[in-house]
């Protein structure tokens, strides 16, 4: 071995002595510098299929046989997209094009990918998940030119669009009794369905097939339309005045997708939906009643910061302006908010303001006029004026903050607020919303409490409750994945009150993880997914939150995988 090779197989050694190390000390994850909460969030598989991207050879490279290249481009769209990006570009994970790959070699590739770095790089290898061939495999793979997953257009899409009652041929009136305004459109994420859930009686009125892995339901303005979307980027379009709720219209809009919403603006209701993609990073306007696509936008241009092109900006969530006829889209990786404004979608006015990378998840304050937006790897939230359609602040928060849509209460000592949990840590920050009454609290952290946990995804409170409820449940800690906190917002120097939700449900075996606190309407009531494995028994445990106490456990063998609930009037009107 010459001189050169014995320095690099003794580097190799050491970087493999000091991950392995790393390792051993790594967080319940066993993922080093990646706490568990942060690496389900962030590593979450795409639903792009391997044999949907073209191979791409790069002569440098070492060869790979076409059941090698199979296997590795479905091992990176399973394991690494959801960091590094479709086409390696970069995300919330570093780039992994050749570039940076082919002058590493395979060899230190190797070690990398099988024991992970400091930065958040996962041990697959040390950690059992890849074998040591597969680790091969992938370390020549990431020196090729990325698979390039095909482009989705107007035909791709109209070729997928089915409507399956026209407009014309639906009820001019409402045609059951059901109340719709408290309804539940339930995520069965594992089972491709929703379930309809009557608020009370608390028993299920359908379940509706929509395809793989639901998302989010959005309710149109006049509370008759449903709109589900799949992470595969299928949207179903519900008509809740049917005798029974069915699909009308449904549509795949791309390959993998987040977010679906519809026009809310006076004058507009109904009109118009739009849904955006995380592959092709763009968005659509459709029809409101049938799914039309109608406009696309592409969101690929320059980062807010290095101000440098990037060619897979996801789009994260959309949400429809009181202020003016316009649709708010996050676009995750450049850190921009497009306004489109869909008054002539053939003339499209877009306004676009630089926020913060990252951009995900987020929701109106109290008055629905600012948009309080997630930049969640760069631990921040963008409040945006949708009235004047600028920038008004970048509030420093905990770490990945993930707040759903936030929740909206009046704080005793800072007034008006919006709060939001966080993955990464067990802080829950308080932003003071109100710039007229209480100007010198506007747009900071006013307060910050202390969760249960890092791997918070949602919270939730309601106009007519004293309580914030808080989930953990990306936590490591069994213990705390299925317990909540309660704060009581009189009160909030007091410590919170902790229930295991999961407990209550009297379930068997399985992970039982406890997600996303739901009022119904009346805003008496708190529902919670207790979330088992796609065999195991689930349930919905039903909280009175006057009391604390349990109310009611809704369990049936429809029920598999229930994660999401949306109730029909809350979301409808944008209350949280």
């Amino acid at each position: 071995m010459n001189t050169r090779l014995s320095i690099l197989a003794a580097s190799i050694f050491l970087m493999g002595a000091t991950h392995a190390a790393l390792a051993a000390d790594a967080p319940a994850s066993g993922h080093p510098g990646t706490a568990d909460p942060e690496l389900r969030y962030k590593g979450a598989p795409t639903s792009i299929k391997g044999e949907e991207a073209q191979e791409v050879l790069t002569p440098k490279a070492p060869p790979l046989t076409t059941a090698e290249f199979a296997r590795a481009k479905q091992i990176y769209f399973e394991r690494c997209a959801g960091c590094h990006g479709v086409l390696r570009k970069g995300a919330t994970g570093k780039p992994l094009t050749p570039d940076v790959t082919l002058p590493r070699g395979t060899e230190y590739l190797k070690v990398f990918i099988g024991f992970g770095s400091p930065g958040g790089m996962p041990n697959w290898g040390s950690s059992g998940i890849l074998s040591d061939a597969e680790i091969d495999i992938m370390a020549r793979f990431l020196q090729h030119e990325p698979p390039m997953p095909p482009e989705y257009g107007l035909a791709e899409m109209k070729a997928t669009w089915k409507l399956k009652v026209p407009p014309e041929k639906r009820p001019k009136k409402k045609m059951n009794k059901l109340d719709l305004e408290n309804l539940f459109s339930v995520t069965l994420r594992d089972d491709g369905k929703i379930a309809l859930i009557d608020g009370d009686s608390k028993k299920i009125v359908s379940t509706i097939e929509t395809g793989y892995a639901v998302h989010i339901s959005r309710m149109s303005a006049s509370g008759r339309y449903l709109f589900v979307i799949g992470r595969d980027a299928k949207i179903d379009l519900i008509d809740l005045w049917m005798k029974e709720p069915a699909v009308v219209a449904e549509i795949k809009v791309g390959m993998e997708a987040r977010s679906v919403e519809t026009s809310k603006y006076k004058g507009y209701e109904d009109k118009y939906a739009v849904a955006g993609t995380y592959w092709p990073p763009q968005f659509v306007i459709m029809d409101g009643d049938t799914l039309e696509p109608k406009k696309i936008v592409a969101t690929r241009g320059m980062t807010v910061d290095t101000q440098e092109y990037h060619p897979e900006p996801r789009v994260a969530a959309i949400i429809a302006s009181h202020e003016h006829p316009e649709f708010i889209v996050n676009v995750k990786e450049t850190g921009k908010v497009l306004m489109a404004n869909y008054e002539d979608i053939n003339n499209l006015k877009v306004t676009e303001i630089e926020a913060a990378r990252f951009l995900h998840d987020g929701g109106w304050d109290s008055t629905h006029r600012y948009f309080m937006s997630a930049a969640n790897a760069s631990n921040k939230i963008a409040v945006v004026d949708s009235k004047k359609q600028k920038l008004t602040a970048l509030v420093e928060v905990g770490k990945i903050p993930h707040p759903g849509r936030g929740a909206n209460f009046v704080d005793p000592k800072f007034g008006p607020v919006w709060a939001t949990g966080h993955l990464g840590d067990d802080s829950i920050a308080l932003i003071g919303t109100d710039p007229v009454k209480h100007k010198a609290n506007a747009w900071k952290v006013v307060r910050t409490l202390k969760g249960l946990g890092g791997g918070s995804l949602f919270l939730k409170t309601h106009p007519k409750s004293k309580n914030l409820w808080v989930d953990s449940t990306l936590n490591p800690e069994a213990g705390i994945s299925q317990s909540v906190a309660i704060f009581d917002i009189a009160n909030l120097d007091k410590a919170p009150e902790v229930v295991n939700i999961a407990e209550l449900a009297g379930l068997g075996e399985g992970p039982k993880r406890v997600v996303q606190p739901e009022y119904n309407k009346a805003g008496d009531e708190v529902w919670f997914s207790v979330w088992n494995g796609q065999t195991q028994e689930s349930a919905i445990v039903v909280m009175n939150d006057k009391t604390r106490k349990l109310k009611a456990v809704i369990k049936d063998k429809r029920l598999i995988t229930p994660t999401g609930k949306f109730n029909v009037y809350n979301t409808q009107h944008d209350i949280y």
